[in-house]
């Protein structure tokens, strides 16, 4: 598959193979494609078909068993782990299902881990926390630990720690799971926006009406690429 230039993600003939104990498992069988800068999109598929494994290697979490995955141009599979370890830093910005604030942290600590790890120097730190506690509308709430907010606003404070790098990517691993419909509805179009500000989104979602938010859809059965079309958001 011939795959175009200009590609923040590129994807080529990825296989994903685990051993088992008389036989091996494919996760992914073959898959390819191109995400080119400021996308925003979802990726979809029945469990087993290969979302979380696809996820995991497209946050430098994971390596595949074949293919190339190449991200900005640099071809994953060869960086060390401390080289992935910067990538996953400074390029990715990682949301979960669960959010994953430390529970005594206020949401201000909890966004500046990052930039702490980074070795960003305190008056940057503090600038760029409090931009990206804005973006999420959570300024504030900035001085407030997690069980003081609304899993809405944890999510937002989730939102902002993966914005602080300024990353490449957002990769948001079902985000509005834990969330009712109307709060998930919230986040979503919390998406839609940083979208129109230029942030590259990819969402794993199991739900087809958060799907439907973006501009893509790729959908993924038995670790192949079902289709891959635009979604009703993509006008």
């Amino acid at each position: 598959m011939n795959l175009p230039d200009g590609c923040l993600i590129k994807a080529e003939n990825l296989w994903k193979v685990y051993p088992l104990e008389k036989q091996e498992v494919a996760a992914l069988r073959g898959v390819s494609f191109c995400i080119q800068p400021n996308e925003f999109l979802a990726i979809m598929g029945p469990s087993g078909s290969g979302k979380s494994t696809l996820m995991n290697i497209l946050g430098c979490l994971d390596t595949p068993t074949e293919g190339r995955y190449l991200l900005n141009g640099r071809p994953v599979s060869t960086l060390t782990e401390n080289e992935l370890a910067d990538i996953r830093n400074r390029e990715i910005g990682f949301v979960f299902q669960v959010f994953n604030l430390l529970p005594r942290a206020s949401a201000f600590r909890n966004v500046e881990l990052p930039l702490i790890y980074k070795g960003t120097e305190k008056p940057e730190r503090e600038e760029k926390v409090r931009r990206a506690l804005e973006m999420v509308e959570m300024q504030a709430r900035m001085s407030h630990r997690p069980a003081e907010l609304s899993g809405g606003e944890r999510q937002r404070v989730a939102i902002a720690r993966a914005l602080v790098n300024e990353p490449s990517l957002i990769l948001a691993d079902e985000p509005t799971g834990n969330l009712d419909s109307r709060t998930g509805a919230e986040i979503i179009n919390l998406f839609r926006k940083l979208h129109d500000r230029g942030n590259t989104i990819i969402i794993v979602s199991h739900d087809k009406e958060i799907a439907d938010q973006t501009q893509r859809i790729i959908y993924l059965r038995d670790g192949r690429i079902e289709w891959d079309r635009q979604g009703e958001n993509s006008a």
